[in-house]
């Protein structure tokens, strides 16, 4: 479960709302260059003959600075980290102390972190990505993401955006990142929700070095 959780984790003008989560998309790319953010995740197994749903909760914190710069850091129930420091993706798992380190330009590509942090414009996302605006819900616009390739592990990224006049972030324009549905080609869905969500932070230089921790098994991918 820990692994697909990592591989499934390894997007209102002025003068009024947009019109729809691909608008806002476009907005949100264009406009936040960083960005900060607190996360809860909810990972939704799909239910086995006999079994009710089962589901798994977890936290953490989010920064990212575009293009191909990005962290996750799970605090609770479990630690681990993913970071993207523009050439290496690295994994590292507290509970084994170990990490693993991937190429980032092959590792990124059709995935939900290219579409709200890696991404440079809207013309890169939809060279691996179909999109579409999908009907408002729970306050907020979507967008639909389906990965054009055929043979990964992801079948569909939904992303969710506050408009301007619903945002905390106090940026202009600007909508607000608020949710990632991710559903995998296993039939489990994984909902994250953003809050305390700070818009285009100036970030220390060395926010995306990772440092392999004392100890820790590399294996290099």
């Amino acid at each position: 479960m820990k692994k697909i959780f990592a591989i499934v984790f390894i997007a209102a003008c002025a003068q009024g709302a947009w019109a729809n989560g691909l608008e806002s998309l476009e907005s949100f790319v264009k406009s936040v260059s960083s960005g900060r953010a607190e996360f809860s995740q909810v990972v939704t197994a799909p239910a086995k003959e006999g079994q009710s749903v089962r589901s798994k909760t977890s936290s953490g914190t989010f920064e990212f600075s575009r293009p191909n710069r990005f962290k996750f850091i799970y605090k609770k129930p479990f630690e681990q980290s993913i970071v993207a420091d523009g050439q290496t993706l690295w994994l590292y798992d507290a509970d084994l102390n170990q990490v693993t380190a991937r190429k980032q330009v092959s590792a990124l590509g059709s995935t939900p972190a290219a579409l709200i942090a890696a991404a440079p414009d809207l013309r890169a996302l939809q060279a691996d990505f179909t999109l579409a605006a999908a009907p408002d819900k729970d306050s907020l616009q979507w967008v639909v993401a389906t990965p054009k390739a055929k043979d990964g592990q992801l079948q569909s990224v939904r992303v969710g955006f506050r408009t301007a006049e619903k945002s905390a972030a106090k940026l202009p324009g600007a909508p607000e990142l608020a949710a990632l549905e991710i559903l995998d080609s296993f039939g489990q869905r994984s909902l994250l929700s953003f809050s305390k969500v700070e818009v285009n932070p100036t970030l220390a230089k060395d926010t995306f070095q990772f440092k392999t921790p004392k100890g820790a098994d590399v294996i290099r991918q």
